[in-house]
Formats: C-alpha cells, sequence, structure tokens
C-alpha cells in the first residue's frame, strides 16, 4: 500500500508540469490559459502558436504518461502502472503547482495507455484522428476515441483492473471535455484551423 500511494503522489507531480503553460510562457511570456479555450493543452497551444509548438506539447504530454506509468511498475507493478496512469493525468488536469486549473489529458492518456496496452492505444488513436479528420472537432474526435478506449476493453477484456482503469480513464476524458459537448451540441465548437491571436 506505501508503494502505491508513493507512485500515486509521484505520478501525480510528474502530471502537475504543464507543458503547454510552460512552451507558451517560454515563447510568449504569457499564460496560455488567458487564450483561446482557456485549456492548457496542446489543442489550444495549436490555435495560438501553431502546430510546431502544439507539437512539442503533445509529445510532452505523452511523455510525461509514459514516464509515470514506467515508474509505477518499476516501484509497485502491474497495478503501480495503472495507480501511476490515472494519477498523471489528474496531476495533468489539475496541477497543484497552477492552481489545480490544467488540461483535458489526452495527450498524457495516450501516453500512460500506450505503456499499458500498445493495439488498444493505437486503435483508440486511429479512431480520434478519422473522426476529427472528417468533422474537424478536434474535441469530438478525443471524446470518441477516449470513448472507443473503454469499448475496446470491454471487447478484448483482461482483467477487472485493467477495465476499472479503462473506465476512470474514459470518464476523465468526458469529464473534462464537458464545456465542449456543450458547444458541439449548439454549434458553436471551434473547427482544426481556427486561430486565436496573443497581441
Amino acid at each position: 500500500m506505501i508503494k502505491i500511494i508513493i507512485v500515486a503522489i509521484l505520478s501525480y507531480l510528474i502530471g502537475s508540469f504543464n507543458s503547454a503553460y510552460f512552451f507558451t510562457n517560454y515563447i510568449k511570456k504569457t499564460d496560455i490559459r488567458k487564450y483561446g479555450s482557456g485549456n492548457a493543452g496542446a489543442t489550444n497551444v495549436m490555435r495560438v502558436l501553431g502546430f510546431k509548438v502544439a507539437f512539442l506539447v503533445f509529445l510532452s504530454d505523452a511523455l510525461k504518461g509514459v514516464l509515470a506509468v514506467l515508474l509505477g511498475r518499476l516501484i509497485a507493478g502491474d497495478l503501480g502502472g495503472l495507480i501511476a496512469g490515472i494519477a498523471v493525468v489528474c496531476g495533468h488536469n489539475w496541477p497543484a503547482f497552477l492552481g489545480f486549473k490544467g488540461g483535458k489529458g489526452i495527450a498524457t492518456s495516450f501516453g500512460a495507455i500506450i505503456s499499458i496496452s500498445p493495439a488498444i492505444a493505437i486503435l483508440s488513436l486511429i479512431i480520434g484522428i478519422a473522426i476529427i479528420s472528417i468533422s474537424k472537432y478536434v474535441s469530438l474526435g478525443s471524446i470518441l476515441g477516449a470513448i472507443s478506449f473503454l469499448l475496446l476493453n470491454i471487447i478484448y477484456y483482461r482483467s477487472p483492473n485493467m477495465l476499472v482503469f479503462a473506465i476512470i480513464i474514459t470518464s476523465l476524458a468526458v469529464f473534462q471535455h464537458r464545456a465542449n459537448i456543450k458547444r458541439l451540441l449548439n454549434g458553436t465548437e471551434s473547427k482544426l484551423g481556427q486561430k486565436t491571436n496573443i497581441k
């Protein structure tokens, strides 16, 4: 139990390092959360600073998930990896260093998932990208990609722990996109390619 607690704390702290905030502050000396959707994540960075910086943010956030899961497994085995995956996403979404206002956890979730279940992670990513390509809504692709991760885990059932992990990760993703869901239903959600300028 002590090992699990250590894993959860360390993973949360890893997740709390917000690369969207770091890169925006480094490049523009400002807070990404003041612009666009107000989200400290790769999609908002793409709208504000372009694709290259957004890609760096996505990669950095995904690597947080990978690092946390590997660390969790090293300290506390397979269960430690699952706990780490959940904790690192929580750290990204609600970072202690930024007043508990972070991102939506999609890239970090992907990093954690691909470290735990690579095949399902890649299938979910393909589904998400396909939906984004068709609809031009990043949020819709993220939501349905997350839901597909849960459905694939139900279809290719491995263990109770893995299923609980999938339920929690998917629930976190959908919860963090609740405002996007409202905008999608209202027809006011921003599409891929729309930019926001920093003055």
